[in-house]
């Protein structure tokens, strides 16, 4: 087997578990998002605990990252951001975006892509407007890169 083909595996292992997790934990209703985000309304703190679970293991995944001379599928961290690395505007302003749309629909990238098997328009709908932010997002930074600006 290739290594891609294994990276490949794991990655898809790894989306899978991610996607359950989000369903199991109510991410993937936009209603429980929003009762979450509404702190000064009818707030709703369950999915405190799936953020709560998910930086413990980030944290530990972390820990046990930095003990490493080197990741399991790859030779180097050489993909990881440097310490001290500050966003551009560009990145600030996306932040922002990110957090208005999650705000307003409720969906964030992953539990947007996860709810897609529910054929509801407004999951299709907002994934394809994210997509095409993205998209949108890569041909300007290309074209900024390509003229050296």
């Amino acid at each position: 087997m290739s290594s891609n083909f294994v990276r490949s595996l794991i990655a898809l292992a790894a989306g899978a578990i991610f996607a359950i997790g989000l369903g199991v934990g109510g991410m993937l209703n936009p209603a429980n998002v929003r009762g979450f985000l509404d702190v000064l309304g009818e707030w709703k703190p369950a999915l405190m605990l799936v953020m709560v679970g998910a930086i413990v293991v980030y944290a530990l995944a972390n820990q046990l990252a930095l003990r490493m001379k080197k990741p399991l599928l790859d030779i180097d961290w050489s993909n990881l951001p440097r310490p001290g690395f500050d966003f551009p505007n560009q990145a600030k302003l996306g932040a922002v975006l990110f957090g208005v749309g999650w705000g307003m629909a409720g969906f964030c990238p992953g539990p947007a892509i996860a709810s897609l098997v529910s054929l509801h328009s407004t999951v299709w709908t907002f994934t394809t407007s994210m997509l095409v932010g993205f998209y949108l997002f890569a041909l300007y930074e290309r074209r900024k890169h390509s003229k050296g600006t």
